[in-house]
């Protein structure tokens, strides 16, 4: 059966960094196009990085451009979001998810399955 497992999320002050997991169980990961997610609440889910299925290119969203880093170890069959100079905006649950879709894929609608999310919160 196909899984994804987040984790990695917690409190960290303003200035901070975290580093989230995605581990994926049940499917060869290098065939797969990988992003990350957040939902802050009263807010849509936005895409902030994404990695791409064959030469690991990615993409990032303009308000994490330069903070976060997405990456990949297919050999480990997971994905990583390095997350530098974390700001309260950056409140939300974060959310990894794996695309059938070849190459580099940055829209929400074509990712065919989702991990169950973990919560980041950035407080002083």
């Amino acid at each position: 059966q196909l899984k994804l497992v987040d984790s990695g999320g917690g409190l960290v002050q303003p200035g901070g960094s975290l580093r989230l997991s995605c581990t994926t169980r049940g499917f060869t990961l290098q065939y797969y196009a990988m992003g990350w997610f957040r939902q802050a609440p009263g807010k849509d889910r936005e895409g902030v990085a994404y990695i791409s299925s064959d030469h690991g290119s990615t993409y990032y969203a303009d308000s994490v451009k330069g903070r976060f880093t997405i990456s990949r170890d297919n050999a480990k069959n997971t994905v990583y979001l390095q997350m530098n100079s974390l700001k309260p905006e950056d409140t939300g649950v974060y959310y990894c998810a794996a695309s059938n879709g070849w190459g580099l894929v940055i829209t929400g609608s074509e990712y065919d399955y989702w991990g169950q999310g973990t919560q980041v919160t950035v407080s002083s």
